[in-house]
């Protein structure tokens, strides 16, 4: 191995771990955040009486409610969308070789988007409304791959304008379910739901949110060299013996699991997948190796910070879907004027 190569490692690994230290920073400072104040310190100490009894406790029973009640399964149900969308994100634009894909365009978002208002429609909210999302988003899939399937092959340009027409169908589903709703109470429902928000995650929303993305997530890793030789090129990597069909429909399928779960739990939250693997990118290079491990702590800390302005930026919580696109937007457009020329497709 290269002095060059090993510095690029090591530089890599430099970056996981201040990431690291820069996560759990955030996620304690975003618990002393909100209406009822909470000490660093008495944060730290609650975190770390789960781990080690703290002898003498310094905080009060209200104070240990707000944070692990309260706030903690709300920062944890931020990581892991914004470590999923961002995961999601990297693998897909590795795959399609396209630094504008994101997990919207296999078009497993608006199908579940499309599942989740119909049950609100429907019935109103609860559990149907997860399930309704969930199995329609990975629905969306079969449909997309039905599409794109020709003599048992599928090329990257049908599969994305397949993902396209599925997307602009739902879309327009959803569209008609809106105009079919009570104005007074179901449409209200419906709008802030697809806006994205995390306010009400519990634990057991936590725990569907952890199944249904981190799974998926840890076999995206897992089949980090595979998208590696993926993204030279089919022609190469066919050369190079890669299972591409296999590959990819893998990757697909995860990447449905986690849009979907995300969905279902916390509604459409856009621009995540999009941005956070570019500045990874810009970061660590283009190896899935180092790539995908600092998107999922980019993801999260951003998801995690956006959250946190939308419960404190006004006496109103604000939806994350606003934030992340009004955030998205001008970080996009300063990513690709900035790190194009250094680390941008155009060397990969």
């Amino acid at each position: 191995m290269s002095f060059a190569a090993l510095d690029v490692r090591r530089r890599g690994w430099l970056v996981v771990a201040a990431l690291a230290l820069l996560l759990v920073f955030s996620v304690v400072y975003s618990i002393t955040l909100g209406r009822y104040g909470v000490s660093m310190t008495n944060a730290w100490l609650i975190l770390w009486d789960h781990i080690v009894p703290v002898a003498n406790p310094t905080w009060s029973d209200v104070d240990a409610n707000v944070v692990t009640a309260v706030r903690l399964p709300r920062i944890l149900g931020a990581l892991l969308v914004g470590a999923g969308l961002a995961i999601s994100g990297a693998a897909l634009q590795g795959l399609f070789r396209n630094p504008l894909v994101d997990p919207g365009i296999i078009g497993v978002t608006a199908g579940a988007g499309f599942g989740g208002t119909l049950a609100i429609l429907m019935v109103g909210g609860g559990t149907v409304v997860l399930g309704a999302a969930f199995g329609c988003g990975i629905a969306s899939l079969l449909v997309v791959r039905f599409l794109a399937t020709v003599k048992g092959r599928t090329s990257t340009l049908t599969f994305v304008l397949a993902g396209v027409v599925v997307t602009a169908f739902f879309e327009a589903a959803i569209s008609i379910i809106k105009l079919l709703a009570d104005p007074h109470q179901k449409l209200p429902a419906i709008t802030y739901w697809l806006m994205g928000s995390i306010a009400a995650t519990g634990y057991s929303d936590l725990a569907l949110m952890a199944a249904a993305i981190v799974p998926p997530s840890i076999l995206i890793f897992m089949l980090r060299y595979q998208i590696n030789i993926l993204s030279l090129g089919e022609e190469k990597a066919r050369a190079l013996g890669s299972p591409i069909e296999r590959v990819q429909w893998i990757v697909y399928a995860a990447v449905a699991c986690i849009s979907a779960g995300v969905v279902a739990t916390s509604g459409i939250v856009g621009w995540v997948g999009l941005v956070i693997p570019h500045l990874a990118r810009g970061l660590v290079g283009p190896d899935h190796g180092r790539l995908l491990p600092v998107s999922a702590l980019l993801g999260a800390i951003y998801l995690l910070l956006v959250d946190d302005i939308a419960r404190t930026a006004t006496v109103a919580e604000l939806p994350i879907g606003i934030i992340t696109a009004l955030v998205g937007v001008p970080v996009f457009a300063l990513i690709l004027r900035r790190l194009q020329s250094k680390s941008g497709w155009a060397h990969d």
